[in-house]
């Protein structure tokens, strides 16, 4: 499958954090959820594809060309929606839509007057006054009416009501539908990309933990929930990462379907992403 995006050992360094050596391809037609705690470095790799900031190493290649070498009218072809970045406050949507054509060369009046109607968005209203959710969809009216090809959220639906996110996903896989798009969408909320994600990319303390279809992911890893006796065992090439109570242990193993042909003494539970990254934060290593 084609990269809409590689990174090659994309490197950042700041005074106490390092975005180190990330490598990934971002398939073309694909969902990607990018998950991590606080500070694990999500933010920063988004603004490196953005060229927001500059990488100290490495290399990004865009649609199969190196980042510098490409013409600022890249860009046109790429919506982005980042946390608590918000403008034009004291516009209304259409006012909005008025500024957007003059930005953005491959823009679409008609399509972004349908996108309004569709969302329900009152292009009268001042954006001031707009809910959280009615802006999330503003900003997507407007990341869908220029051609984009390439769609990039960062933390975007944080704060949103169940509802909302959910026409939100909705959009996403519908974007999706058309084979050139691609989404890179960094979340908190793990059951919204568990919904909709093709594939996972799980940072920590700027590296990258594991980079995994999202299937594959979860019928590859699974809990076993056992003695201490039990737990010692148990190969360390197997464990990802225990947690222990005066109750026994819970081990988060690794090769599931493996484990269970050599292993039958013991059950192994299905789990989920965001207990994958909790036994990686958290667990304790073997």
């Amino acid at each position: 499958m084609e990269a809409a995006i590689s990174l090659k050992d994309v490197t950042k360094r700041y005074g106490g954090f390092t975005l180190d050596h990330i490598t990934m391809d971002i398939p073309r037609g694909c969902i990607v959820g990018l998950v991590g705690e606080n500070g694990a470095g999500k933010t920063t790799l988004i603004k490196t594809i953005l060229q927001l900031i500059q990488i100290d190493e490495g290399e990004i290649i865009i649609d199969g060309k190196r980042i510098q070498d490409l013409t600022p009218q890249w860009k046109d072809a790429v919506g982005v929606i980042l946390s608590g970045v918000e403008f034009a406050a004291r516009m209304d949507a259409r006012q909005f839509g008025n500024c957007m054509r003059d930005l953005f060369s491959s823009w679409q009046e008609d399509q972004y007057e349908r996108y309004l109607k569709e969302f329900q968005i009152d292009g009268r209203k001042m954006i001031k006054d707009y809910s959280k959710g009615m802006k999330m969809k503003l900003d997507l009216a407007v990341a869908l009416s220029h051609q984009a090809k390439l769609l990039i959220f960062d933390e975007a639906t944080s704060g949103l009501d169940p509802v909302v996110r959910d026409d939100i996903l909705d959009i996403l896989l519908d974007f999706i539908q058309d084979e050139e798009h691609t989404v890179l969408i960094s979340s908190h909320i793990i059951s919204d990309l568990e919904k909709v994600a093709d594939y996972i990319a799980f940072l920590h303390q700027g590296k990258l933990r594991f980079y995994m279809d999202k299937d594959a992911l979860l019928y590859s890893f699974g809990v076993v929930r056992c003695t201490q006796e039990e737990y010692r065992k148990i190969p360390g090439s197997y464990v990802r990462g225990v947690r222990k109570s005066q109750f026994g242990c819970e081990v988060l193993i690794c090769d599931r379907e493996r484990f269970e042909r050599e292993y039958r003494d013991y059950t192994v539970d299905s789990t989920s992403i965001e207990e994958i990254i909790l036994f990686h934060v958290k667990g304790e290593p073997k």
